[in-house]
C-alpha cells in the first residue's frame, strides 16, 4: 500500500492542501469502526492537517478555475499554490491525492517529483477525500457557517449557465434537432396519409389511382368531402390542387359522377375532413422545417451542404454528434458513417466491408457505374472531410470551397466515364481562395505553418531524368565491382591461408 503524503481539495470556495497525518490501510477501510470514524469530525480531524487554504479572489476567478479543472488543465493559481506548499524531496517522490484523474495527469506532468493518486487507483485517497468534503466547512479556516453551501449554489449556477450558453451558441445542435424532427415528420405523414387513403377510399375509391401524391390526395379529400357535391363548376379549384392540371381535374370530376363508393354519414365525413386537414398541416409544416434546415445549413456548414446537399450533410452532422466531431473524423470514417452494423458484421464474419454509409444518398454515387461506386464514395468522403473542416474552423462562412469540391467530384465522375483528366487539387484550392479574396473576404493564413516546397519540386524534368540515368549507371558499376571484389577476395583469402600455413610450418620446424 502506497503512503499518501498530501491531499488536494478543490471546492467552491478555493483550493485547500491537507497533510495526511494518519491513514488507514486498505483492509481497515472495510471495517465499520473505521467507516464511522470518518464521519466523526473529532476523529477525522486527527487524520489530516490543513497546510494551506487559497480562496478564490472573485466569482469570475472561481468560474475560470472550475472550468479548467473540469477539462483537466492545471491553472496558474493552483500551480503556484502547489509550488509553495509541497516540499521538494530528492530521495523519494511525494504522493498527492487528487479527485480528478485528468487533473492528476497534468500535475504529474508539471511536477516530476510528485506522484498522484486518485480515488480510482487508491481506496485510501477516496476515503480521505470523502471525509474532507464532508467536514470541509469546519476544516477550512476563516469561513463562517453557510459559506460553503452558498458558494456551491452560486458557482453551480454560474457553471451550468456557462455550459448551457456554450451549447446554445453551437448552431449545429439546431441542425441535429431539425433533421431528427424532419425524419419523424416524414414517417408520420406517410403513415397518416395511408390512413386517409384507407378511410376516404370507402367513399371515393377512384381517387386513389388519379392522385398518387400523399399531399395532393389529402388536399383533394379535404376539399371534395362528399363526392356528390362535385360538379364541373369546381374545375378550376380542383385543378389548383393538382398543379393546374385541368385534364386530371376533369378526370376526377368524371370519376366522382360514376363512383362506386359507399355513402358516408355527416359525422363520418366531418371526422375524415378533420383528419385530412391535420395531415395537410403537417405536410405544410414539413416544408417550412425543410426551408429552415436549408437556411441553417447555409450558415453553419455551407461548404458541406454545397457538396452533398443539405439533408445528407445534416445527417452526417447528426450521426457524428456535432460539426466539430465530424471535422475530426478521417475520410475513412466519414465514408462508412451510418453503416456501423454492416461493418462490424463484416468484421465478425470476415466478409466484405461496406463501401459507403450515409453518403450513399448523395447523387454522385447514384450516377456512378456499379464498378466505380466504391472509388467515388472514397473520393467523396475525402472531399466531405475537407469541407467539414473548412466549415468548422473558418471564421467567415462561404461556399466557394464547397462549389470547388463539388466540381472536383463531377470531374472525377467524368474521368471514370470518359478518361478525361481532372484538374489538380492544389490548382482548385488556389482558385477558390482567389475567388474568396476577390469578393472582399479575408482568409486567416498562418505563414509559419505553410509547408516549404522541397528542392526536388523546383528541378526541371530533364535534370531529373539525367540524374536518374546517372544513378542507374552508378548502381550497375557498383554491382560489377562487388562481383570482382568477391572473386578476388576469395582468391586472396586462399593465398593468405596458404601463406599462413607455410609460416606455421617454418616456425614449428
Amino acid at each position: 500500500m502506497t503512503r499518501v503524503d498530501f491531499l488536494l481539495h478543490e471546492s467552491a470556495v478555493g483550493y485547500a492542501i491537507f497533510k495526511v497525518v494518519h491513514q488507514q490501510d486498505t483492509v481497515g477501510l472495510h471495517l465499520k469502526e473505521v467507516q464511522k470514524a470518518g464521519q466523526d469530525l473529532a476523529k477525522f480531524g486527527k487524520m489530516v492537517q490543513l497546510v494551506n487554504f487559497a480562496p478564490w479572489r472573485n466569482a469570475a476567478d472561481a468560474l475560470e478555475n472550475i472550468n479548467l479543472i473540469s477539462e483537466g488543465i492545471l491553472s496558474d493559481y493552483l500551480k503556484s499554490n502547489l509550488e509553495l506548499n509541497l516540499p521538494k524531496s530528492k530521495k523519494s517522490k511525494i504522493v498527492l491525492g487528487v479527485a480528478d484523474k485528468n487533473l492528476a495527469g497534468s500535475i504529474k506532468a508539471e511536477f516530476p517529483g510528485v506522484e498522484c493518486e486518485t480515488g480510482d487507483t487508491s481506496e485510501v485517497v477516496a476515503d480521505l477525500l470523502r471525509g474532507i468534503r464532508l467536514h470541509s466547512a469546519k476544516l477550512l479556516k476563516g469561513l463562517q457557517e453557510g459559506d460553503v453551501e452558498r458558494a456551491q449554489l452560486g458557482l453551480g449556477h454560474a457553471y451550468s449557465r456557462g455550459k448551457v450558453k456554450f451549447n446554445v451558441h453551437k448552431n449545429d445542435n439546431h441542425i441535429i434537432r431539425a433533421i431528427a424532427t424532419l425524419d419523424n415528420l416524414d414517417k408520420g405523414i406517410n403513415l397518416f396519409s395511408q390512413k386517409v387513403r384507407e378511410w376516404y377510399g370507402w367513399h371515393f375509391p377512384e381517387l386513389f389511382a388519379i392522385a398518387s401524391d400523399n399531399l395532393s390526395y389529402a388536399r383533394l379529400a379535404l376539399y371534395i368531402g362528399d363526392k356528390s357535391t362535385l360538379s364541373d363548376d369546381k374545375l378550376h379549384e380542383v385543378a389548383a390542387l393538382v398543379n393546374d392540371d385541368e385534364d386530371k381535374a376533369q378526370a376526377i370530376i368524371n370519376k366522382a359522377k360514376i363512383s362506386m363508393g359507399r355513402e358516408l354519414s355527416e359525422v363520418d365525413m366531418v371526422n375524415i375532413s378533420t383528419f385530412a386537414g391535420k395531415v395537410v398541416q403537417l405536410a405544410e409544416y414539413r416544408r417550412t422545417l425543410y426551408s429552415y434546415l436549408v437556411d441553417k445549413m447555409s450558415t453553419v456548414a455551407p461548404n458541406l451542404a454545397a457538396l452533398i446537399g443539405e439533408v445528407v450533410a445534416a445527417r452526417l452532422i447528426q450521426k457524428a454528434g456535432s460539426l466539430t466531431n465530424l471535422s475530426k473524423y478521417p475520410a475513412s470514417t466519414v465514408q462508412i458513417l451510418g453503416a456501423e452494423k454492416a461493418l462490424f458484421r463484416a468484421l465478425k464474419t470476415k466478409g466484405n466491408t461496406p463501401k459507403f454509409g450515409l453518403i450513399y444518398h448523395s447523387t454522385f454515387i447514384g450516377r456512378a457505374n456499379p464498378k466505380d461506386k466504391g472509388r467515388i464514395s472514397r473520393y467523396l468522403a475525402n472531399k466531405c472531410s475537407i469541407a467539414s473542416r473548412i466549415d468548422n474552423f473558418a471564421e467567415q462562412p462561404s461556399k466557394k470551397f464547397g462549389d470547388a469540391l463539388k466540381q472536383q467530384v463531377e470531374d472525377r465522375l467524368e474521368f471514370y466515364a470518359s478518361g478525361k483528366r481532372p484538374s489538380k487539387n492544389a490548382e482548385v484550392m488556389d482558385k477558390a481562395m482567389a475567388d474568396i479574396l476577390a469578393d472582399g473576404q479575408s482568409l486567416a493564413i498562418d505563414t509559419e505553418m505553410i509547408d516549404a516546397h522541397p528542392p526536388s519540386a523546383t528541378t526541371p524534368k530533364k535534370e531529373k531524368k539525367s540524374k536518374d540515368k546517372k544513378e542507374k549507371k552508378d548502381k550497375k558499376e557498383e554491382k560489377k565491382k562487388r562481383k570482382h571484389s568477391d572473386v578476388n577476395g576469395g582468391i586472396e583469402a586462399e593465398v593468405d591461408g596458404e601463406k599462413k600455413k607455410k609460416k606455421k610450418r617454418h616456425s614449428t620446424g
